[in-house]
């Protein structure tokens, strides 16, 4: 079998390309150029893509760039910038599987006659009731499955995922044994696109951002409309952040609303961020539509919490949790697994909510 493998400079996408090699499939390594700006975080720095070509050359296979970089900006980068300024948080690297990954790679790999594309991600692929779905891949801590949620059946029958199976460790191991350059790599952990500092100390985000939209800067109040200081970017707040943003006193204070056009960050206890529900659209589903009992995961490592899912006339979907939770950030995506936790029934994107309204400003407030 022809499979083209996506290969990021990572450990586990060098090994996932040697898994295949062995197993006597004709393997191609190809690296998506994806970012053309600054980088020095992620799968897009000029390292990363020597490490892929590297290891290619030590498995003997061929070694292909394909550049995406228009594609990029316009279903991530663009909107990335466009979430921060409407105050959503938003997830690029989901939108770059949906879009790039996966989207992309297997168009170019039908029109070039590869059978199957692969990547590292820690997932598998199963049957249920005769589809195949997402599934947790075998190492719990390393578990991808939420950021692949959105491949259906058509793209699965087409996707291997190598390392699924495997432990982060064994992953280690196996590259080691083969000698390969990136077998004590560490795992990238940050967007590819923003970079850890910006030449003047500033936050990698808040420089990113500050080239491409206006920042403003924003009240802190309380629940009551009460003053309690400033932000100086009211499109980098993220509901249920704590960090600059709390204030002194009065206990543990939580984002708990954010209002961009107002430039108004509400703060308040935990409790207050606690719903019953949550509304999400754009969703996804790996068969067919779903409606009923499941586990619903918030963040990529966020642990599962059941739920009843339903879906509304308006075509968004409603998440009733059985106990209260947490509300999920505007612009994240709630992932839907079975009761037993396996595999993936579908996902959507969190909308977001109708902004509470305070006092307007009676004083001048102190930035933190």
């Amino acid at each position: 079998m022809k499979v083209l493998v996506a290969m990021s400079g990572g450990v586990d996408s060098s090994v996932a390309a040697a898994l295949l090699r062995d197993a006597g499939h004709q393997v191609v390594g190809v690296t998506m150029r994806l970012w053309g700006g600054e980088s020095d975080t992620g799968c897009c720095s000029v390292s990363d893509v020597d490490d892929a070509r590297r290891v290619t050359q030590q498995l003997d296979i061929d070694h292909l760039v394909f550049n995406f970089t228009d594609d990029f900006h316009r279903a991530v980068v663009d909107p990335y910038v466009n979430d921060h300024a409407r105050g959503i948080t938003p997830n690029p690297c989901i939108e770059c599987n949906r879009h790039l990954k996966f989207d992309r790679l297997l168009e170019r790999a039908d029109l070039l006659g590869f059978d199957a594309v692969a990547t590292g991600h820690h997932a598998r692929v199963t049957t249920v009731d005769g589809a195949r779905r997402v599934a947790r891949g075998a190492d719990s801590a390393k578990d991808q499955s939420y950021v692949v949620h959105m491949l259906g059946a058509d793209a699965l029958a087409r996707t291997i995922f190598p390392v699924g199976h495997l432990h982060k460790s064994e992953v280690r191991a196996l590259a080691a044994e083969l000698g390969l350059r990136t077998a004590s790599k560490p795992d990238s952990q940050d967007v590819c696109f923003i970079t850890s500092k910006s030449a003047d100390g500033a936050s990698g985000r808040s420089s990113f951002l500050r080239k491409r939209i206006p920042l403003h800067p924003a009240r802190v109040v309380d629940e009551s409309g009460a003053e309690l200081g400033a932000v100086d970017s009211v499109e980098m707040v993220t509901l249920g952040q704590r960090r600059g943003v709390a204030g002194g006193g009065g206990g543990k204070r939580f984002v708990v609303d954010v209002d961009v056009a107002g430039r108004v960050v509400t703060v308040g206890p935990e409790s207050s961020l606690l719903v019953e529900r949550e509304h999400a659209d754009a969703a996804v589903w790996s068969a067919e539509v779903f409606e009923g009992d499941c586990l619903v995961q918030c963040s990529a490592h966020g642990e599962p919490r059941r739920a009843r899912v339903a879906n509304l006339p308006d075509g968004t979907v409603e998440v009733h949790w059985t106990e209260p939770q947490r509300r999920v950030s505007p612009g994240q995506s709630v992932v839907f697994y079975d009761l037993d936790d396996q595999w993936v029934i579908g996902g959507a994107t969190v909308r977001p909510t109708p902004t509470r309204r305070v006092p307007a400003a009676t004083g001048t407030p102190t930035s933190f």
